[in-house]
């Protein structure tokens, strides 16, 4: 790094002196790359790894999204070919997404079912902010960030939730609307992928559609999206909590997915929104949700924020086990309220820390607050 400043200084100079301007207004560095040890890499110490050999064992593409996980930004880079393994993975799962699609038979006759609705929106949302993320974090050159962005909207938000939301019954088709939504959605996630995955990104890209000859998804213009529905995304987090603390019953009582369930809420707060109950009914295994303010029998509790809710059960409850673990739920609950009014009862966090994190930290506690007061309320229910 050293030479290269002295070369860019260099060049600076040559700029003005025999074209009389700049050559360059950005310049970008990136840090020596060292092994775990945080050693340079050298032969004498054979920690230096054969790209060539690299790229066959994991791709071209997993090379580059290993090499970008280990490169915080203005840091040194810490090589870890675990990393280039995890970079391959990636690349397989832009392929079997992409293998997934395409194995769909649309269906014109079929009208779009209300959880597919549900998602597509969610979707379309989520998209949005990630452009937006995006946008901010190239401007700040920020690309390790950026290329964790984009691996975590690619399989946590698209392929593990959003496919897995609108994806037929098996052997099923699909009906258009939502099959063109998904293309669309793909696509756009192949342009953004392009600049980390370049090679996966322009077959894939081919594949999805006829394009003429000298198309490249290299000319394809970067998106340019409005402003995110925050109400929606907020929304999706709560249904999404509440879908993950379905499952987790479902594997500690070991009832399985088939099984159809009713879940009860219990939303004294008007805090929950019902805009999500077909994608709660469909990735939850659920037959129905309905909305009570008390507890039923032979069900098993959960707290979503302020919103309570019951799951019913075909096999008898353990009213002790049950109560332990609310207990626990609550004493930890309890600690963490703790923790939060510590920071504010410290006069100089709340005059020195930004306005915004002042307010998270009362929103956090308000929050804490409900929910011990719900889990107390439910223990007092068992108990009786």
């Amino acid at each position: 790094p050293e030479i290269l400043f002295f070369w860019v200084a260099r060049m600076i100079m040559a700029g003005y002196e025999y074209r009389g301007a700049e050559p360059f207004k950005n310049v970008y560095l990136t840090g020596i790359v060292r092994d775990k040890q945080r050693r340079k890499m050298s032969k004498s110490l054979g920690n230096s790894p054969e790209p060539l050999d690299l790229i066959a064992k994991y791709s071209a593409d997993g090379v580059r999204v290993g090499m970008l996980l280990c490169s915080p930004a203005g840091n040194d880079l810490l090589f870890d070919e675990s990393l280039t393994e995890q970079g391959r993975n990636f690349c397989n799962k832009i392929w079997n997404a992409f293998r997934l699609i395409k194995s769909w038979k649309t269906d014109d006759s079929l009208e779009q079912p209300d959880y597919a609705r549900v998602a597509c929106n969610w979707f379309e949302e989520r998209l949005k902010q990630a452009i937006h993320q995006m946008n901010a974090l190239f401007e700040e050159y920020r690309l390790s960030e950026a290329m964790m962005t984009m691996y975590k909207l690619f399989w946590d938000d698209f392929a593990s939730w959003f496919l897995e939301a609108i994806k037929p019954e098996y052997q099923q088709p699909i009906d258009t609307t939502t099959y063109e939504e998904v293309t669309y959605y793909f696509e756009t996630l192949l342009v953004m992928l392009h600049p980390f995955v370049p090679f996966i990104t322009e077959e894939l890209w081919h594949l999805m559609d006829e394009r003429k000859e000298g198309e490249s998804i290299m000319r394809q213009s970067w998106p340019v999206a409005s402003t995110p529905n925050e109400a929606i995304l907020n929304d999706f987090e709560l249904a999404r909590q509440v879908i993950t603390e379905i499952r987790n019953i479902r594997t500690t009582k070991n009832i399985s997915p088939k099984e159809k369930l009713t879940l009860w809420v219990n939303d004294t707060t008007n805090s929950f929104n019902d805009v999500f109950d077909p994608l709660i009914i469909k990735l939850g295994g659920l037959e129905r949700m309905e909305y009570a303010g008390k507890k039923e029998e032979n069900t098993v509790s959960f707290l979503v924020k302020t919103t309570e809710f019951y799951l019913q059960l075909n096999v008898a409850i353990d009213t002790a086990a049950e109560i332990a673990a609310l207990q626990k739920e609550l004493d930890y609950t309890r600690g963490f309220l703790a923790s939060v009014m510590k920071k504010l009862s410290n006069e100089r966090f709340v005059s020195s820390a930004p306005r915004e994190v002042v307010e998270r930290e009362r929103n956090k506690q308000q929050d804490a607050e409900s929910k011990i007061k719900a889990l107390e309320e439910r223990i007092a229910l068992l108990k009786k």
